[in-house]
């Protein structure tokens, strides 16, 4: 019974993470489209999908070399200072502009600019685990509404797709990610999620232990976006002989922050592009947003399932997977044209 309850509190967490990084990115929908922070000129424009692949694809690969180079703290300032960017974004159109002092002749609201800096400062100086979910929920709600008014239908589809794929190859072909989220951890940043099945877990105390610095094993490798840890150790992959960790031998598992915006994305793009009334007045939230919603969280549900099996997965299949099937139910169930849906109408 004791194992049952933890293993459910711990996936009953990462859904409410998910529900408030989805819910927090359809809140900031409209502000953040008022406040002129839409990031592409064409939103409807496939190309964008492209653009943020490549972007991707090369911001990977300098993690991965500064990894090598032995100079995490490089990387560990530059996530800091984007926590604390992406927060100012989604706290800016949140808190009341009450003290608003000009600087270079430009009203700065303090506040904001006060609870950004919280967040930074706190993620540098005391990176627990509840610290660590805090912020990623901030930055997870803010990324996500930032890039769903950025990316319309057609090129939302086009990059969750896109990023699936990826996923799965850089976690089972090339393992890659695998590494990577294993130097992230050791960094102590919200880039991944740390979700424990124990009370008395310290996510501060078991790095603290963990393997030194620059020694990755088999086992620090299975710890991927989508992992689990015991003591600094991932459960076993599917190359290495040791069994599988029970869900009650483990303190904690991971997963990435990316796992949660994603798919978000597909569902801030369906309340903003899709002409489809709202299900609650002054709310952006709509069917075809709901039901992408749903498909995220059973896709998560299913994913949680096979990481309390004690093996590292790939997370955006399963939950860009949901997360687009979700939406074309809804779409379609709004009355939606399927080639509208999909944004091919404008290229028929």
């Amino acid at each position: 019974m004791e194992q049952r309850t933890r293993v459910l509190a711990a996936a009953g967490l990462t859904v409410l993470i998910f529900v408030l990084v989805q819910l927090g990115a359809l809140a900031l929908v409209e502000p953040f489209e008022s406040a002129g922070l839409q990031s592409t000129e064409d939103p409807s424009d496939p190309t964008n999908s492209l653009v943020y692949v490549g972007v991707i694809l090369v911001f990977t690969a300098g993690m991965l070399a500064v990894m090598k180079l032995g100079v995490e703290w490089i990387l560990r300032v530059v996530i800091i200072l984007t926590s604390g960017m992406l927060s100012l974004y989604v706290f800016s159109v949140v808190v009341p502009a009450v003290v608003t002092p000009t600087v270079d002749g430009v009203q700065v609201n303090l506040l904001a600019w006060l609870a950004a800096g919280l967040v930074a400062v706190a993620l540098a100086v005391y990176p627990e685990w509840y610290v660590i979910d805090a912020a990623g929920v901030v930055m997870g709600a803010g990324a996500a509404g930032l890039f769903g008014i950025s990316f319309g239908l057609l090129p939302a589809i086009l990059l969750l797709s896109a990023l699936a794929v990826y996923d799965a190859i850089s976690v089972y072909g090339t393992e890659h990610m695998l590494t990577l989220a294993s130097g992230v951890m050791d960094m102590k940043v919200p880039v991944v999620l740390v979700i424990p099945l124990t009370l008395s877990y310290s996510f501060l105390e078991e790095t603290a232990q963990a393997t030194p610095e620059g020694a990755v094993s088999e086992d620090d490798e299975a710890a991927s976006a989508t992992g689990s840890a015991d003591g600094g150790e991932a459960a076993a992959d599917e190359e290495s002989e040791s069994p599988a960790q029970e869900p009650s031998e483990r303190d904690v598992f991971f997963i990435g922050l990316g796992d949660a915006v994603m798919p978000t994305i597909m569902v801030a793009s369906a309340a903003f592009f899709l002409p489809v009334d709202p299900l609650v007045a002054g709310y952006s939230l709509n069917l075809p947003a709901l039901t992408s919603m749903v498909g995220t969280l059973g896709g998560l549900l299913v994913l949680l399932w096979m990481v309390m099996k004690g093996r590292a997965h790939a997370g955006l299949p399963l939950l860009n997977g949901g997360a687009i099937g979700g939406y074309l139910v809804g779409a379609l169930a709004s009355g939606v044209p399927l080639v509208d849906a999909l944004g091919l109408a404008a290229y028929l």
